[in-house]
């Protein structure tokens, strides 16, 4: 088998990724750097967020507005240490992306605009017209071009963590091309993978989110925390999933109901005042515009689709040299995908899967508690998120702990320590390849990953949706707990080596069940509503009991164990999350 030596390696070269890689080589460029990907970097799921970033740049806000809201989004469960760290090296971050080439859109004074997004009282979200992670995407991805530290391995699937002394070692990857098992022996490891939105049929998620990196971590012994935390978006688009960005809300975009109804200001978002708003309505944060789609749906007010109710977002007013200007890429999507132009129709649009909140476990130095592992980006959960992502908080946070991953790896490294034990992480290594081996070997497997992953999907979304209850999460977790023992006898179809996307596809899944299996059970035990975490059954928050983070820990075909820690707080106690009307 191939051993692959490297001082770091990264797992994902995403937006986090190549973060982290550029943060290694500007740190200490005599450190090689392994960045490996399933996919071509630019093909990574950064590429597709279209709305924007978030940091202070203009007299009318501050760092203190950028705290609260993310806090009170959060619903209280970030640590506000976290919270206050990523606020203030936020600016410098997308600084950084401006000075590196990054082409954010601009007032007529030539000073760099901001756009308003949900949740936030004050505009402060940095924006490339409607494209702006395709633009961070390419601007990360050529500024890692100027290290030759950095050698990247494009379409390498990661399967296993290598831990030997207590201590992240490596990892073990199919190279695609070849469908052979290879080492890289490495003193830091980053996980920069992602989310696992593909548990859910309804998502905005591309087909790489799959979880693999995360889980990974956890059955390596890392636990995974606040799993139960699932943002959905309140517009993507009826049937595809694709995303409608915040950014067409925060130019002035209206939601209406069947009746032409701008039915928000009945959920305590405030009045539909005129341009410019002064109260949420449609910029209320996303939990709470999910959860009234849900009302509006159930009180037979949502508009009929042939892929299942929806409700009109309304950008007719702002006309097309606006939209054309600002919101070119959502003309176009609705467009294309439904047969829409929203200069002269309103675009169906509907609640989709969006973030996970939850992920690894990280400190504020994005490590994990596992030596020598590191995390950033959608995969880790610092936490900044808490139980409700920020708008465009998430393109920041990719930069900001992505950085302070390679720079904490750095400084693992250089600490010094053990060797790596490359005796160890071979025999790991070998049994990793066995288990891919007995796949290709395996002629009567019963099971299909068609045919599972249509369960998974079915019953996530019915148990675990925007809404759940203890009858609904118990046959989550029941059904999820049947569907990993029955994956045991999933069928390998394809038996080549060479890009042998079946293979991955099994591989996937398996990673997505284990998520999956997480996320009910977090959410099971949860006997609270917090955030996008809401119960049927528990409707109150409740912080006495719950102020708590989540931390989910592997226990082999077993249920999880899970166990709680304190949420950090600082300077903001826990308080009423009020959006221009009525507390909410």
């Amino acid at each position: 088998m191939d051993v692959i030596e490297t001082d770091v390696v990264i797992v994902g070269a995403g937006g986090a990724g190549l973060r982290a890689a550029i943060a290694v080589a500007e740190a200490d460029p005599s450190l090689n750097v392994a960045l490996t990907s399933k996919v071509y970097p630019m093909r990574s799921h950064t590429v597709a967020a279209e709305g924007g970033a978030a940091a202070v740049i203009k007299d009318n806000d501050s760092l203190e507005n950028h705290f609260n809201d993310t806090v009170t989004g959060g619903d209280w469960l970030c640590d506000q240490d976290a919270v206050e760290l990523f606020i203030n090296e936020a600016p410098k971050e997308l600084t950084r992306m401006e000075h590196w080439g990054c082409p954010w859109s601009r007032e007529p004074s030539g000073h760099v605009a901001v756009r308003p997004f949900g949740g936030m009282k004050v505009e402060r979200t940095w924006y490339a017209a409607d494209k702006t992670g395709f633009h961070m995407l390419h601007t990360l991805f050529q500024t890692s071009l100027k290290y030759p530290s950095i050698k990247r391995f494009d379409e390498y699937y990661a399967t296993d963590l290598l831990v030997e002394d207590g201590r992240c070692q490596g990892i073990a990857a199919i190279e695609l091309r070849s469908g052979q098992m290879r080492v890289f022996a490495a003193k830091a490891v980053i996980i920069a993978t992602g989310g696992a939105g593909r548990i859910f049929p309804f998502t905005t998620n591309g087909g790489v989110n799959t979880g693999d990196g995360a889980v990974m971590a956890y059955r390596a012994g890392v636990p995974l925390k606040d799993m139960e935390f699932v943002q959905y978006h309140p517009t993507g688009l009826p049937g595809t999933g694709i995303l409608i960005t915040e950014g067409a809300r925060g130019e002035g975009g209206v939601l209406i109901n069947n009746e032409g109804y701008r039915y928000l200001q009945d959920y305590g978002l405030g009045p539909p005042d005129p341009w410019p708003r002064k109260k949420a309505m449609e910029l209320g944060p996303r939990d709470r515009l999910s959860q009234a789609f849900w009302h509006e749906e159930r009180a037979g007010k949502t508009v009929a689709t042939p892929h299942g109710q929806a409700v009109h977002l309304d950008l007719r007013h702002l006309g097309e040299k606006k939209i054309n200007e600002r919101l070119p890429m959502v003309r176009e999507l609705a467009l294309s995908y439904m047969g829409v132009d929203p200069v002269f129709k309103p675009i169906p649009v509907r609640p989709v899967v969006h973030y996970m909140m939850g992920g690894i476990h990280t400190d504020i130095d994005a490590a994990t508690p596992l030596a020598g592992l590191f995390a950033a980006g959608e995969c880790a959960c610092v936490s900044i998120n808490g139980a409700n992502r920020l708008g465009s908080n998430s393109l920041t946070e990719i930069l900001v702990f992505g950085g302070r991953a390679g720079r904490g790896a750095v400084e693992h490294v250089r600490s010094g320590g053990k060797d790596v034990d490359r005796t160890a992480i071979e025999e790991q290594a070998g049994e990793a390849q066995k288990r891919v081996a007995a796949l290709f070997q395996k002629a009567d497997g019963t099971e299909t990953v068609v045919g599972l992953r249509k369960e998974m999907n079915h019953i996530m979304e019915t148990g675990a949706g925007i809404y759940r209850s203890k009858e609904s999460l118990e046959e989550a977790c029941k059904t999820i707990g049947e569907l990993r023992r029955r994956y045991a006898d999933v069928r390998l179809e394809d038996k080549s080596n060479v890009f042998n996307t079946d293979l991955v596809q099994v591989l996937e899944l398996g990673s997505m069940l284990d998520a999956a299996h997480v996320l009910a059970h977090s959410a099971l035990n949860r006997e609270e509503s917090r955030g996008s975490h809401q119960r049927l059954d528990k409707t109150e928050r409740d912080d006495e009991t719950y102020l708590k983070h989540t931390l989910a820990h592997y226990t082999g075909e077993g249920d999880p164990r899970l166990e709680y820690l304190d949420v950090k707080i600082t300077k903001s106690p826990p308080g009423e999350r009020v959006y221009g009307g009525a507390a909410s």
